[in-house]
Parts: C-alpha cells; structure tokens; sequence
C-alpha cells in the first residue's frame, strides 16, 4: 500500500481550505481509509482545529524539524482523538524555516521525501498548504498525486486560481509531471443568494467535470467546530455543513479509487 497524496491549496485565504481538509480527512478515516493530514501551513490551524494547543511543551516535533531534517516524518507524527486519523502537526514557526529552507539542498522535494518515508502506512496523506504561493506550496504540489482546490463561492472567487493553475503547471513539467488537478470543491455556498449559484455557474463552466456535485454551505456548525477542537462530523453530524462534508469525501474516495 502506498499513500494517494493529495494537497489543498488556494492562494486565497479564507475560502475555507483547512476546513476542507480536516473534514476530508475526518470522513476519509470514518470510511475505514487510513489518513495522515499534514499541516503544512505555519498558521497551524489544521493542528488547532483538532483540539491540539500550538503551544504546547509535548509538540517538540513538527512539520518544522521535518524540513529542517532535523527530525523524521514518523517522530513528528501524532495520533487525532480519531481512529485511522492521524497528524503531522505546524507551529509558526514554519514561517522561519521555510527561509532556511531557500538554502538548503533538495530545497523543492524535502516534503516528498518526508512523505515517502511513512506513505506504506497510509491510504491517504492530505496536505493543508498555505495560502501563497511560497516554497512551501512548491514542495507540497511536488510531493502530490492530486490537488484539490476549494473555492468560495463569492465576489473575485476565482482570481487568483489562474495564477495558482500556471504554477502548478510549471510544477508539472519541471518536477512532477504526475500531479493532477482532482477537483474544484464550491465552499460557503449559500443557496439563499443568487450570487453563489452565479459563482458556481462560473466555476463549472471553466472547470467542467473537474467540478465537485457536492457543494460545502455556508453553516455555523461549520464555523464552530475548529474553536472546539473538532471537525464539523464530530460537533454536530446532523447539521447541514457535515452531510455535505460526508458527500464530498465519497465524491474523493471514487475520484481517486
């Protein structure tokens, strides 16, 4: 078994991404797949938003020291609350390292050579990039099989994608001529305007069958869940915003079989 390796980027901020991927990874596991979500963004918040304090004194070991080589994948890697759920966790200080990185050698791939060391373990690895296109986005679409792209479904929601589609197509021909783009998921839908389903419209005229069915709703539950540490399944699995995260994790499971 070797890991399918998916990353979740947008240049955007805000549009939802780390909640896609934790709650991706949530179902994915739920569905009996093993799953390792790296959080590759120094804000941390996919490590927050599953109850894990940045701060604490037990996290000696996180995506930073991975980088930096000063540590292994497997020694950064820490079990969720959830079963075939694990972790590689970010601090900020990611931010700091990604400028050592700049001078060090195998600068691009050291992301996938950390992920390649653990992925016989994993059915999935889920990567939660930053939003910028930075070093660090590089290494993630370099060690990706997939890239997976959510999109507010609001004003200006697709500028920038054009930029991000350009990288990702220099990431192809120069280093990883196996990336390719798993899907535009549609995030803070609301059906209630008539703007979403414009945006939506427009999403799936440019991107065609690359569109994701299942659009994610703008829901409370939704924004909730990451202040007390859980994802949207865990909070409250009747709400609108965790079916839809459900659908959408089927909708992976049969893009990637």
């Amino acid at each position: 078994m070797s890991a399918k390796v998916i990353c979740v980027t947008n240049q955007k901020g805000g549009v939802g991404k780390t909640t896609t991927a934790v709650n991706l990874c949530y179902y994915l596991a739920k569905f009996k797949h093993k799953i390792l979500l790296v959080d590759f963004d120094p804000q941390g918040n996919a490590t927050s938003g599953l109850g894990i304090d940045k701060n604490d004194d037990h996290l000696k070991t996180t995506m930073t020291e991975v980088m930096l080589g000063a540590s292994s994948m497997q020694e950064c890697i820490i079990p969720t609350k959830y079963k075939n759920f694990d972790l590689a966790p970010a601090t900020p200080e990611l931010a700091n390292a990604e400028v050592e990185i700049t001078n060090m050698q195998r600068k691009f791939v050291r992301l996938r050579d950390a992920i390649r060391s653990v992925a016989e373990n994993y059915d999935y690895v889920i990567i939660d990039l930053p939003p910028s296109l930075s070093i660090l986005t590089v290494n993630g679409m370099i060690a990706s099989d997939y890239l997976l792209l959510p999109v507010q479904t609001e004003f200006y929601a697709l500028e920038g994608v054009a930029q991000l589609l350009e990288s990702m197509k220099l990431v192809m021909k120069q280093a990883n001529p196996n990336l390719k783009l798993l899907g535009v998921v549609a995030t803070m839908y609301d059906k209630r305007t008539s703007l979403s389903a414009q945006v939506f419209a427009e999403i799936k005229k440019y991107f065609k069958d690359l569109t994701f069915r299942t659009t994610i709703p703008r829901n409370v539950r939704v924004a909730e869940a990451p202040s007390h540490g859980v994802p949207v399944g865990a909070y409250d699995k009747f709400s609108k915003g965790a079916k839809a995260y459900k659908e959408f994790a089927k909708e992976v499971e049969e893009r990637t079989k």
